[in-house]
């Protein structure tokens, strides 16, 4: 199935609420946990960045995961950072979150380098992959750890229906619909690998997660 690109930034104030209020507690804290165990001998202590921070959950969970770190999120919507924004000051971390209304490849990145660089469903909503990866080698210095998760895409439009029956059935319109359409504009392992090796990047791994996720991590090497 060819992909079919998606709008790259959600600045509606109803979507970036239905996605604020949607339960994502479980894959967003695998993701932190599991980022820990792909990472056993880092203790993050220095700057974390996330990219494409939405509104915020992910970021809260690392903040409490690693209490002597801090962290910068960077999202182009508005709608989302006042999400997030509001939920870092509900759960008390606005000394150690900030957020940045940044779009790429444009951003003017806040911190010079980082100790880890993370990004949860950013990918897929770009229409040149190669502008993450370009941020990413902005950002990290050799030994930053990186860990980007996102959908892949299936290999037909049957198939993605079946994907969002399976895992939205009691969401939000909205939601589903986005799902659906995230799924096609998502970029296959395959894909992704050959935009590593374009970038330089051919170091990092590719894993694919589940029969809807994949995860690229690793150390940046020297």
């Amino acid at each position: 199935m060819e992909r079919i690109p998606e709008l790259e930034l959600m600045l509606n104030p109803e979507q970036a609420n239905a996605y604020a209020r949607a339960d994502f507690a479980k894959p967003h804290q695998q993701i932190a946990d599991h980022f820990a165990m792909t990472f056993p001998d880092l203790t993050l202590t220095g700057h974390v960045l996330d990219l494409g921070c939405g509104p915020a959950d992910l970021l809260i969970r690392f903040a409490r995961a690693w209490p002597k770190a801090l962290f910068h999120g960077i999202d182009g919507s508005p709608a989302m950072l006042a999400e997030g924004n509001a939920a870092i000051a509900n759960a008390g971390l606005g000394e150690r979150i900030q957020l940045f209304q940044q779009s790429l490849p444009t951003a003017t990145l806040p911190a010079k380098n980082y100790q880890a660089i993370i990004s949860n469903s950013l990918l897929h909503h770009l229409h040149d992959p190669a502008i993450l990866w370009q941020t990413v080698k902005q950002a990290a210095t050799p030994g930053t750890a990186l860990y980007i998760t996102d959908l892949y895409r299936p290999e037909s439009v049957q198939q993605a229906e079946a994907l969002v029956t399976t895992y939205s059935g009691n969401e939000a319109d909205i939601l589903k619909r986005d799902f659906y359409h995230s799924l096609l504009a998502a970029f296959t392992p395959d894909e992704v690998e050959q935009q590593l090796n374009n970038s330089g990047l051919d170091f990092l791994t590719v894993t694919t997660t589940s029969d809807r996720h994949m995860r690229i991590s690793g150390y940046l090497s020297d």
